[in-house]
């Protein structure tokens, strides 16, 4: 339906990307990515070892056929991560297709450009962006500051970074950040985007690994029921508004604050544990964007995908055209 250069590079029917999301990324969520015709992506360090990884591929083979990725997230840690080992068990799965994101990816690209992998790395300024095309990368995802996770201390929404990141780059773009519709799709295209990347909306699917609980929070949040926390640490993160996101915004704001008082709030493990698996919204931090303001159901990721392309058929055959005569 709709055939970009990142749907002819890396051989995706679709040009909607599921990135990386950790303890979401798993074979039950990707396998259904896949089969609606996106491109999804398990997140390696959602398994403890490498060893868990090369399983977790195996059983993401075992409920598609169609193309999948893996993500692979380079961060500062307390415990050392054998980010090697990682790389090695996604080389020998056999997986052609990589998303990067966090730290400088140059130490593994020869690793992954020897074994034909082609690797996408996810960039929040058109800056990093450049750079990562430099370093050899095939394409980039595009982080506005709408997105879950991690945006940047720009501040710069994607209908400004997108078309400023298409203008200096020549490999294909991602669009990433609010993206929840056709709408959002045909937005991103007419913008210089290849594709478009969801995670919050791919939250938000039967097949996602989380207390439905969240899932039904998402769909009941409105776009401002967000935070940006960690602002003061200079390591901005967007997460959901709720009790335990509020006192890090607060407590981090005291004078003299540091990380260390608000780590226990903004604990992983806490929040994989009381919100994503015990369903209890207010139990940790937990992660969604702005697209939230956008989602108002809960279905199957093959629903999800059709219903995105459907709309965004309409508004480029029909709707569009139509106001364009007026």
């Amino acid at each position: 339906m709709f055939t970009t250069p990142f749907t002819e590079a890396f051989g995706i029917e679709h040009p909607i990307v599921c990135g990386g999301m950790t303890a979401v990324g798993t074979a039950d969520l990707i396998s259904a990515v896949a089969n609606a015709g996106a491109l999804g992506f398990l997140t390696a360090l959602t398994q403890p070892t490498p060893e868990a990884l090369v399983k977790e591929i195996a059983r993401c083979r075992d409920l598609t056929d169609k193309p999948f990725g893996v993500n692979l997230t380079i961060l500062p840690t307390i415990q050392p991560v054998p980010y090697g080992d990682y790389r090695d068990a996604i080389i020998d799965s056999g997986i052609t297709i990589v998303e990067t994101a966090g730290g400088n990816p140059a130490p593994h690209l020869p690793s992954f450009k020897a074994a034909g992998v082609k690797v996408i790395h996810k960039a929040v300024s058109v800056r990093h962006a450049v750079k990562a095309e430099q370093l050899g990368v095939d394409a980039v995802s595009i982080d506005g500051f709408e997105c879950a996770g991690h945006p940047g201390e720009d501040d710069v929404p994607g209908l400004v970074l997108i078309p400023a990141a298409a203008r200096a780059l020549s490999i294909p773009i991602i669009a990433s950040g609010g993206i929840a519709t056709g709408a959002g799709l045909v937005a991103a295209l007419a913008l210089g985007a290849s594709a478009v990347n969801m995670g919050t909306r791919f939250m938000a699917t039967t097949e996602a690994p989380i207390h439905h609980n969240v899932k039904q929070q998402i769909v009941d949040n409105t776009e401002r029921d967000t935070v940006l926390v960690f602002r003061e640490f200079h390591n901005s993160a967007r997460v959901v508004r709720n009790s335990v996101s509020e006192e890090i915004a607060t407590l981090s704001r005291e004078p003299g604050a540091t990380f260390d008082d608000i780590a226990h709030l903004a604990s992983g493990a806490r929040g994989r544990e009381q919100v994503y698996a015990n369903g209890d919204v207010e139990g940790g931090m937990w992660w969604a964007g702005q697209a939230q303001g956008l989602i108002h159901d809960i279905d199957s990721c093959e629903a999800v995908v059709d219903s995105i392309l459907t709309e965004a058929q309409h508004l480029v055959t029909r709707v569009l055209p139509e106001q364009l005569r007026r």
